[in-house]
């Protein structure tokens, strides 16, 4: 649901009903993810998906459906399903679906505004939502914020609240989207309940250090990969933002002194498109010690070799030199700026998701791999 939160908080503006489906389990070569969602308002307006086309239709009528009778549903689709394969579901995954309707009438409309506003926001929250247990209970969802507390209520045992939002809020401080298992009262006991925590929180940086042409497209599918992208370059004529408009930042400074003063995160990833070395080697010796996901550096096979060699003089190890993508990308036979940044992303996709960057024709490899950002986390549950 957070994953569309700005169009939804528009909804919310605007006082319209509407009803959200989201993913909350997948199994086999599901398309989409936990959290991703799709919602219907009352005139028939959709947005988001949960499947990338293969159940989408179905999934409106229950959209619809859920607006107009006030019931949370939970929906499973799947190719042993005769149902589900004649809606289209035919690439052999299993995906489970929760409907929730989100009526002016539903005291539920509070928590979901709420954390649709502070996701639109940029906010850091994260939504727990029960979608298996007692039918009562399903649907029922609780806002957690990183600073502490939480809003709303899953409406069971005292305890199964306070434990779902210390879960939820660690999950949410690593950035992290999955589900738990617990007993009903939070513990134990009692008849055992699934709920998906759906986590929101900022963009991941993109830090892009050259202020050249290819640096220009690399900003542009950044940007299209949900980054929050910042541009650097020593040089104030180049780094303008008529050449680089997509950039949510430009700054004007040397690269190393400007990694030293921003924050970065296990997220964060640093392309260094510069290939000279008074720019390269400060910079690399800084940002090979941090604790970034990726770093990449642009360059010949000659020009790393040089670079490397500059690297270890510095005192570089040659464990930190192990993190370097150098030569930057994937091969792809890549020439124009827009094929090296597509180049550039896709290593960079790989690294994140766990990919080879092999061809998918002829391999007997999964389509989609685990992302560590999904997680299932059993509490004490007791069958």
């Amino acid at each position: 649901m957070l994953d569309i939160a700005e169009e939804l908080n528009r909804w919310v503006e605007q006082g319209r009903d509407f009803a959200v489906a989201t993913v909350v389990a997948v199994g086999g070569s599901a398309p989409r993810q936990p959290g991703a969602a799709l919602a219907v308002d009352g005139e028939g307006t959709a947005i988001g998906s949960v499947s990338g086309g293969c159940v989408e239709g179905a999934v409106y009528d229950l959209c619809r459906q859920a607006l107009e009778d006030g019931e949370t549903v939970l929906e499973r689709f799947g190719y042993s399903d005769d149902d589900a394969f004649a809606v289209g579901l035919t690439c052999g995954g299993i995906i489970d679906i929760l409907v929730t309707p989100v009526r002016a009438d539903d005291p539920q409309r509070a928590v979901f505004a709420a954390a649709l506003a502070a996701a639109a926001a940029g906010e850091p929250a994260a939504v727990a939502r029960i979608t298996a247990g007692p039918a009562e209970l399903t649907g029922r969802a609780v806002l957690v914020r990183s600073e502490g507390g939480f809003e709303g209520g899953l409406g069971g045992h005292p305890e199964l609240d306070r434990t779902v939002a210390e879960e939820a809020r660690a999950m949410l401080d690593a950035g992290r989207t999955g589900v738990l298992e617990m007993g009903a009262d939070g513990r134990l006991c009692g008849e055992p309940v699934k709920i998906l925590v759906e986590s929101s929180v900022p963009a991941p940086r993109m830090i892009v250090f050259g202020a050249i042409d290819f640096a220009s497209a690399l900003v542009r599918i950044g940007k299209y990969l949900g980054y929050h992208v910042t541009l650097c370059d020593a040089r104030p004529v180049f780094a303008t933002r008529a050449r680089f408009p997509e950039a949510d930042e430009i700054v004007v400074d040397w690269p190393h002194r400007y990694l030293e003063s921003t924050p970065v995160d296990g997220r964060t990833v640093l392309c260094v498109l510069t290939h000279d070395a008074k720019f390269d080697v400060p910079l690399l010796e800084l940002a090979l010690r941090l604790p970034v996901a990726y770093v990449g550096a642009m360059g010949s096979r000659r020009t790393h070799e040089d670079r490397n060699e500059r690297l270890r003089q510095v005192g570089v190890t040659e464990l930190e030199l192990a993190r370097l993508r150098s030569p930057i990308g994937l091969d792809l036979g890549a020439r124009s700026p827009e094929e090296t940044a597509l180049s550039i992303a896709a290593e960079i996709v790989a690294n994140r998701r766990g990919g080879s960057g092999a061809s998918l024709t002829g391999a007997h490899t999964p389509i989609h791999h685990d992302s560590s950002e999904t997680t299932v986390t059993r509490i004490g549950v007791v069958a």
